[in-house]
């Protein structure tokens, strides 16, 4: 990958991140009194920034895995993000930041996903419907790993809540 793909993954992964982290302690204010620290903020941020970024940068990866299961070995490249291609997902997370709704995020990850799919079916030989199964297969396997970790994640961290003295 490119550097720029790079910087443009790891931007989105950064708005991601917030977009889930901000509101969350958002709404811990309002319900108790204890006081998370900044460290830990921006520990939580770059981490889920960092998880983020892996999970976009996997799914045409997993995608073209996918599709080398249905069609058989395709000689080539497997599909990789291009700056043309990731430039919609940034622009998904950035919209994402201010937590428009899981909704609308959801159209627009299915606006991304749907980018990938001429990519995949030209390089894997596939027919469109075919393509944009294994794109939305891959989307849907990588998101289930990560609000499985995440949840995994919370209920780790719930039982070993911060209390820092008001």
């Amino acid at each position: 990958m490119s550097p720029s793909v790079i910087t443009l993954l790891l931007l989105a992964g950064l708005s991601e991140s917030a977009g889930r982290i901000l509101p969350l302690l958002a709404r811990r204010a309002a319900v108790s009194r204890t006081r998370v620290p900044p460290p830990i903020v921006f520990g939580m941020l770059l981490t889920g920034a960092v998880v983020e970024c892996a999970i976009f940068a996997l799914w045409p990866l997993t995608a073209s895995a996918l599709a080398e299961l249905v069609a058989g070995p395709v000689p080539g490249t497997a599909l990789t993000w291009t700056p043309a291609l990731v430039a919609p997902l940034v622009l998904t997370a950035v919209l994402a930041f201010p937590l428009i709704g899981p909704l609308l995020h959801g159209l627009l990850i299915v606006g991304v996903g749907l980018s990938l799919v001429d990519p995949l079916a030209t390089a894997s030989g596939l027919a469109w419907w075919p393509a944009a199964a294994c794109v939305a297969g891959a989307g849907l396997g990588l998101a289930a790993v990560v609000s499985l970790l995440r949840h995994l994640v919370a209920r780790i961290t719930s039982t070993m809540a911060l209390e820092v003295p008001a």
